[in-house]
């Protein structure tokens, strides 16, 4: 069977049956011992068992971590570390969703550091802390589309005792083999499908958006949005379509390319109500989308105007583009309020000195006040100013 094998951001082996390619992406690594990162509910899946059947057939020793919530926290992380210096492992596979892929590479990257994770927080120049031979090779599968996690060169883990969802950053973080093989994400529930559809469309959408120069970013998040558009709608009705299926794993390892860029909004208050309510990420960006893209109007016309004409929509600009994400929306089933989804305004005045300080925040292409941060809250809990 043959697959597309690409460079960049790395390698990356991409096609229907591509799983089948794992045991030779481990030993390309020089991984004899793999420590298997995933979620408990993809544990549970064949294809987990066929992952690990595919290794030792191969003469790899596999051992299976499956101890990360769906907002994977620093516990789960160090429960991580525990299993991996235990198990004398030499490699991490990383299997599953974005929680699961962030805890894979937080563990790859901490578990043999004589300093703590936290240390390593994308705060300055806090990576240069880690002692890099000591990150162990990570292989990422994804099994949804969605965070792009595969293609990142840092983790987002819940602070617990602070509940503050830190980013962790390394550029050894970045797996160097990434498998897409869309087979393994066939049997995502329709909900799940379209809320990590929406988190792959944020990432490229905040990054065309966020401010700079960077027309290599602009370009992967544009084509990125079009896949979105093309695809998304389609795996929604028929989660079948194996070949719809590749196009938005594509798209989601381009989103995740591009916001290298920057991100914004979206996420600044995604970020925060995920560590304050443990709500699912892709959910929390999908409904805040129409409130972002209006709050930053003034300062993205432009290119939503070479945007809409790109998708070819029928009017062009922002109106088009917010009409175009609404309806959007609306066909996946998506809340319109984050009141539908049991998060009031009660702490308003808390998620915008929250938001205000998350790192992707700086990426806006307005540099929104708390106040201004806690009003998008409030407008996106009531559904106010669409």
């Amino acid at each position: 069977m043959s697959f597309s094998n690409w460079n960049y951001p790395t390698a990356m082996t991409a096609g229907i049956g591509a799983l089948s390619a794992l045991p030779d992406a481990c030993k390309s690594l020089g991984i004899e011992r793999p420590l298997l990162v995933t979620d408990p509910g993809i544990a549970e899946l064949s294809m987990t068992q066929q992952a690990r059947d595919l290794c030792e057939q191969q003469g790899l020793s596999v051992a299976l971590f499956c101890d990360v919530q769906g907002n994977p926290t620093g516990q789960n992380v160090e429960a991580g570390n525990t299993a991996y210096n235990e198990g004398l492992h030499d490699g991490v596979i990383a299997l599953g969703g974005g929680s699961a892929l962030d805890c894979a590479k937080a563990i790859a990257l901490s578990a043999e550091q004589s300093l703590p994770l936290w240390a390593f927080e994308d705060v300055g120049d806090n990576w240069t802390q880690a002692d890099s031979d000591l990150i162990a090779p990570i292989v990422a599968i994804p099994t949804t589309a969605g965070t792009g996690s595969e293609v990142g060169r840092a983790s987002v883990i819940t602070k617990e005792d602070e509940k503050r969802k830190l980013i962790i950053f390394h550029p050894k973080m970045l797996p160097e083999k990434v498998i897409l093989d869309p087979e393994l994400t066939v049997g995502l529930p329709k909900h799940i499908t379209a809320a990590t559809g929406m988190d792959a469309l944020s990432h490229s959408l905040e990054a065309l958006c966020a401010p700079g120069y960077h027309p290599m970013a602009e370009g992967i998040a544009i084509e990125g949005i079009r896949l979105v558009q093309q695809n998304l709608p389609i795996v929604f009705e028929n989660g079948a379509d194996k070949q719809a299926r590749m196009q938005m794993l594509v798209a989601s390892s381009m989103g995740a390319t591009a916001f290298q860029k920057g991100l914004g909004a979206m996420h600044a208050i995604a970020h925060t109500l995920g560590a304050l309510y443990n709500a699912h990420h892709g959910l929390l960006n999908a409904i805040l989308m129409p409130y972002v893209l209006e709050a930053n109007r003034s300062e993205i016309d432009e290119k939503m105007d070479r945007l809409s004409r790109y998708l070819s929509l029928e009017a062009s600009g922002t109106d088009a583009v917010l009409s175009w994400v609404l309806a959007l929306r609306k066909s996946l089933g998506i809340p319109h309020t984050l009141a539908e989804i049991g998060i009031n305004d009660a702490e308003a005045e808390k998620v915008g000195l929250m938001s205000i300080n998350d790192p992707s925040a700086g990426g806006n292409p307005i540099p929104f006040s708390a106040d201004e941060y806690s009003q998008l809250f409030v407008n996106a809990v009531h559904g106010k100013g669409l």
